[in-house]
């Protein structure tokens, strides 16, 4: 008899981990419950009102080609699109866009209230239930107890989180919000190896305490490009953002109080992003640079607050009035909600399963900032990947592991499973040694036979899918074999078109390869502007494409190669005591992942296979 309070899968913590992840699982067909200390803060941007940027945005395509919900969410609420590195090639250039955060918020809440089979509950989560080294359930602060088989916790900067300002400090997961704090001691009784981790927030001022005539505008893209692939047009208004810039007074200014600064009065010990400094950092780090670009982004279409993007700091209130003062087009501006800094714990990933289950407890997952990373979208594509294996536990179904090859999704858990992390960890194209591959334009063809395995995408859309994958293969078929003349029809059109020399007879997909010449100057409106890029992409990129996909078929063998998970590499002759704990510790599943693993050489790699074909004899 199934209790009302049991669920096949829980999720802890309403974030955008936590959102996606309580997604999957209810669209998987688990009855799911989510528990989060605050409903109204579901989805909440604690940071940055913006989704996507460069590899970020690949992350968020990824996550939509595999059914979850982050790219809906900000097409429907967005205020500026804009596409960034569009002068380089396709594998850098990535989607970002400005969020309505409140409306974003309340789009992502609207979703997963309607979602079928999810439940969601606002509750603090006291402790956590094991038998057998195996997920039992939860206790509440309300005093509820609520039984699974499967859980996500997904904590965001909530366990044990402190906000510094100035040289105050106090217990807070964010500005205004209690920290979790049983759940922290909970998680650490388990016997899970933690750290410490810091990030930080700009102030938000007024609007129209801003002088805008004196700074840089930057408008959104004309027309603005989706981040979903089901969305077919952005028919919103765009709102505008500005740029300004720091400057010697400023810096002055940062310099005469750092004796304020938590940071450098050694108040924080937790380990901040490195590739996202406080403007302390920065002026400390680069004392020669006379100025830092500050971008003004609203928060919203129907308020005033603006994010000030460049600016984050942890200086005392009325020292951050002095430097944003001291910025061309802010001298009178009001501040209305303080930057700071929180620290917070982690647990270390490598005590995961590329699955992002716990090895030492069955049925717990992890998935976002409580895996030592930073940004909604790391924690979005994670929370994704828990979501489908917790449900996939509970159903009997082997998990789901993106590959490195697949998606920056599996780049970013296999880094963290593999590696671990002692910095929030941020994704970037340069982390993928397949990037060529792993464009954001060809998210859905890459992942949507993962998402129609795990039933969450429809037949329809799958059938849709096919479709387009056949078009392209037809028409890159059809430029590849067809030859023309200088008399012919179409050679005549194409030279009305492009004021370049062309010898002839010529193969139609030569001509696209060159870079003075695009798919749109060879063929009419008979396919559609996706199966057009694609087309393209694959022509003009084909020698690069396939060597890549040689490398990883290449390589295939080796990654796929299992290692048992019993062996104890103290037995093996030949490694490093360094080698061997780290292999002890992090267990790897295959040779791949075992290459992977920091301060393991490629002797210690043929050492271990060398054992394992004596022990099999």
């Amino acid at each position: 008899m199934i209790k009302t309070n049991t669920f096949e899968v829980i999720v802890i913590g309403g974030g955008h981990a936590g959102c996606e992840a309580a997604l999957a699982s209810g669209r998987k067909g688990c009855r799911t419950l989510l528990l989060t200390q605050n409903l109204d803060s579901i989805a909440q941007m604690s940071c940055n009102p913006a989704i996507g940027g460069l590899a970020k945005g690949h992350i968020v395509r990824e996550i939509d080609a595999l059914g979850g919900e982050m790219a809906k969410c900000i097409d429907y609420t967005g205020i500026q699109f804009r596409v960034l590195n569009v002068s380089k090639g396709p594998a850098v250039q990535a989607y970002r866009a400005q969020a309505d955060k409140v409306q974003y918020r309340l789009y992502m809440k609207r979703v997963l209230e309607r979602q079928s089979k999810l439940t969601l509950m606002q509750d603090t989560v006291t402790k956590i239930l094991i038998e057998n080294n195996a997920i039992k359930g939860v206790e509440t602060q309300s005093g509820n107890t609520y039984y699974t088989k499967s859980m996500i916790l997904t904590t965001g900067t909530f366990l044990n989180g402190l906000i510094h300002i100035g040289l105050t400090s106090f217990p807070a997961g964010r500005f205004g919000e209690f920290p979790s704090t049983d759940l922290a001691d909970a998680i650490k009784t388990l016997g899970f190896q933690m750290g410490r981790l810091k990030t930080g927030t700009p102030p938000r001022v007024n609007s129209k305490s801003i002088d805008y005539s004196f700074l840089k505008i930057q408008p959104g893209d004309e027309p603005p490009s989706p981040f979903s692939f089901s969305t077919k047009k952005i028919t919103q208004k765009q709102i505008p953002c500005y740029l300004t810039h720091t400057n010697e007074r400023t810096h002055e200014i940062i310099k005469n109080n750092l004796n304020k600064s938590p940071l450098y009065q050694g108040n924080i010990t937790g380990i901040g992003p490195r590739y996202c400094p406080s403007i302390e950092d920065k002026v400390f780090r680069f004392p020669d640079k006379p100025g830092h670009q500050v971008f003004l982004e609203p928060e919203g279409r129907d308020t005033e607050e603006v994010y000030l993007n460049g600016v984050s700091t942890s200086l005392p209130l009325d020292v951050q009035k002095q430097i944003l003062r001291s910025i061309k087009g802010m001298e009178q501006c009001e501040i209305m909600r303080p930057g700071y800094a929180v620290e917070y714990d982690f647990v270390c990933p490598t005590q995961l399963y590329p699955s992002l289950e716990t090895k030492s407890i069955k049925g717990l997952f992890h998935a976002g900032q409580i895996n030592g990373t930073s940004g909604y979208e790391e924690a979005a594509g994670q929370g994704l990947i828990a979501g489908i294996n917790a449900a996939n536990l509970v159903s009997n179904r082997e998990p789901l592991v993106i590959k490195r090859s697949d998606a920056y999704i599996g780049v970013l858990i296999d880094d963290l499973v593999t590696k671990g992390t002692k910095e929030p960890y941020r994704m970037f194209t340069s982390r993928a040694e397949y990037r060529l591959i792993l464009r954001q334009d060809n998210a859905d063809l890459r992942l949507f036979e993962f998402a129609y395995k795990e039933n969450l995408i429809s037949e329809k859309e799958y059938k849709g899918l096919l479709e387009k994958l056949e078009n392209i293969k037809t028409k890159i078929n059809w430029l590849e074999s067809t030859r023309i003349k200088e008399n012919d029809d179409l050679a005549t059109e194409i030279k009305s078109k492009c004021n370049c020399q062309i010898k002839f007879p010529v193969v139609l997909a030569d001509l696209i390869k060159r870079p003075e010449f695009s798919i749109i100057d060879i063929i009419n409106n008979d396919v559609s502007h996706e199966v057009a890029n694609q087309v393209e992409i694959q022509i003009k990129y084909d020698g690069y494409i396939k060597r890549q996909e040689k490398e990883i078929e290449r390589f295939k063998k080796f990654e796929e190669k299992k290692i048992p998970e019993n062996i104890d590499y103290y037995d093996i002759y030949g490694l490093s005591k360094e080698e061997m704990q780290k292999l002890n510790d992090i267990r790897p599943l295959t040779f791949g992942q075992a290459s992977r693993i920091s301060g393991v050489t490629p002797s210690a790699i043929s050492s271990i296979m060398v054992f394992l074909k004596k022990v099999s004899r």
